[in-house]
């Protein structure tokens, strides 16, 4: 059997299909479930974070591990394997161990050295473990890695290169500024009481924001956080909470907010942040278009193809400045959709109350777009978003009067609000934009020399340990032949007292222990060495080993080692 690997990340796939791809809890277990039940994989654990999915198996077979591996990943990311496949990556034996190692490390991070995925490779086998699909491969990889990334920190200022992704989205908000100049005395809502919620709550308590407003759809943890925030002693912030339909209320007063939760649909729409700045302001928002100057957000006026209620469009959620027909009003359409847009063209639909607006040249031109796009969804699976716009000449953007970070996959707050004046948003693309170029620590190659060490030292490991159960079976072979010949001397020789039985039975052992004794220990060494695995084979064919005795002391041995684990 041997490691293999197949995900997709923020180095390897847009954040549009990242975001699409993100797994819930529940499709988690599901896909783990079903790796382990699949012919190829006997183990199986998922590594899901805001900007990677990965499936992890021992496999017997390369090829047909990667295709199920692939497929399983497809089916429960909802994403079509022929749209995922471009973007997936593979990785097997050593160069998976070294994958695992670089990502516990921080180096395969978004932001280089955080520490936060040693959470999540920690809780990725927590899961494996309670679905009972970490066997002994998963658990020495998954556990090594924890232990290779905590060496990584300890030994090396990688700490220095990174930071947590809550850190670097605030330097991105704050654009220059200084951290804590730019969020002291600022009024915080924090959407969402999880792990990186909470995070996100500590850092802004620290950096001197002045009231924290935590909102979750279950009201006690939301509870439960604004509490610990409120009793911390490095802070003086002041914390509350509130139910989740306080938000818009809420987003009214705040001057930054914070989300990232679980759920599948959009937290906050762009029309409800455009309502909170009016509501700050009393001025209607401007939205910034890339071919036009500023335009006031007010409802869609009638288009040359109107509104009738049969198109596949939710109409009133077009935004001002585009056609209905735009790459903005299908951004993230799927091609059935579209094909029903399409249809919908063609039927010469019209606003009942504005029929002169459909002309020959307007159906022309819709037809022609519809062709157009329809060839982008042949190559891609999916019209792309429009998120920003080109700057506009002699157009500056006003100053921000709400900061906005979305740490959530899929995401939270609608990515049309970066078309929004008076509002910064930070996303996970952002994010990922921003990142490419920042810069890196010396000592990453410090952490990369201890990931190679540690993979050759990890493969050495199981090599060796792969060899043990045939090293066992040969000396409980050997044992079995002296015990058969003791017993043929004592019905050979049976005046033989208890002390001449001994010594005879103490003198065959030491010869058959010296016999082995060099091979074994010779056969273990070679094993552990790149392409030693051949030396188990050797040894059960030289000894006429049975392949089931083998494999028995295999199972004994991976039994012992489960119940030595710790919890």
């Amino acid at each position: 059997m041997s490691l293999l690997v197949v995900g997709l990340s923020h180095r390897s796939a847009p954040v549009s299909v990242l975001e699409r791809a993100a797994l819930s809890g529940d499709a988690q277990v599901k896909l783990v479930q079903d790796t382990v039940a699949a012919e190829p994989a006997t183990e199986a654990a998922v590594l899901a974070t805001c900007n990677r999915i990965e499936l992890y198996a021992d496999v017997d077979k390369f090829h047909a591990g990667v295709a199920e591996l692939s497929t399983l990943l497809a089916q429960h990311s909802g994403v079509g394997l022929d749209e995922l496949t471009p973007y997936l990556y593979v990785h097997y034996e050593d160069r998976a161990v070294h994958h695992l190692f670089s990502v516990a490390c921080g180096l395969d991070s978004m932001v280089v050295g955080e520490g936060q995925i040693l959470g999540q490779i920690k809780d990725s086998l927590a899961r494996a473990q309670e679905l009972h699909s970490a066997g002994r491969l998963m658990n020495d990889l998954f556990q090594q890695g924890l232990r290779v990334g905590k060496r990584a920190h300890s030994e090396t200022g990688i700490d220095r290169a990174g930071q947590s992704l809550v850190t670097f989205g605030l330097e991105q908000l704050a654009a220059g500024t200084d951290v804590q100049t730019w969020a002291k005395g600022k009024k915080a809502l924090v959407i969402g009481a999880g792990s990186m919620s909470s995070l996100a709550a500590a850092t802004l308590a620290r950096a001197g924001v002045a009231e924290i407003v935590v909102a979750n759809r279950t009201y006690d943890r939301a509870e439960r956080l604004a509490q610990i925030l409120t009793d911390a002693d490095d802070t003086d912030v002041v914390a509350r909470a509130v139910p989740m339909d306080a938000v818009p209320g809420e987003l009214t007063r705040a001057d930054v907010a914070v989300s990232c939760t679980g759920a599948t649909g959009l937290v906050l729409t762009a029309e409800a942040v455009a309502a909170a700045i009016e509501g700050r302001t009393g001025a209607p928002v401007a939205e910034i278009d890339a071919d036009v100057v500023p335009v006031a957000l007010k409802p869609l006026p009638a288009t040359s193809l109107g509104t009738d209620e049969n198109c596949p469009l939710d109409l009133t959620a077009a935004q001002s400045g585009f056609s209905v027909m735009g790459e903005a009003a299908v951004a993230g359409m799927a091609a059935a959709e579209l094909e029903q847009h399409a249809a919908w063209v063609d039927n010469g639909t019209v606003d009942r109350r504005d029929a002169s607006r459909r002309t020959p040249e307007t159906v022309e031109a819709d037809a022609e777009l519809i062709g157009a796009l329809a060839a982008t969804v042949a190559r891609v699976g999916r019209i792309p978003e429009r998120r920003r716009p080109e700057p506009v000449a002699g157009f500056v953007r006003p100053a921000p009067a709400l900061f906005l970070l979305d740490l959530a996959m899929p995401r939270d707050i609608d990515a049309a609000v970066h078309r929004l004046a008076g509002v910064r948003l930070v996303d996970i693309e952002s994010l990922a934009e921003a990142s490419a170029d920042a810069p890196m620590a010396a000592d990453v190659d410090q952490v990369r020399r201890i990931v190679s060490d540690e993979v050759a030292a990890f493969g050495a490991a199981q090599r060796a340990a792969h060899i043990t159960p045939t090293v066992v079976a040969l000396r409980t072979m050997a044992a079995d032949v002296v015990a058969g010949e003791i017993a043929r001397l004592d019905g050979r020789l049976p005046d033989l007292d208890e002390r001449q039985r001994g010594e005879i039975r103490q003198a065959v052992h030491r010869v058959v222990d010296k016999l082995l004794h060099a091979p074994t220990v010779r056969v273990k060494q070679l094993a552990a060495e790149p392409g030693g695995a051949g030396y188990a084979d050797a040894l059960r064919t030289l000894f006429d080993l049975d392949p089931e005795t083998v494999a028995v002391v295999s199972r004994a041995v991976d039994s012992t080692t489960e119940k030595d684990r710790p919890a």
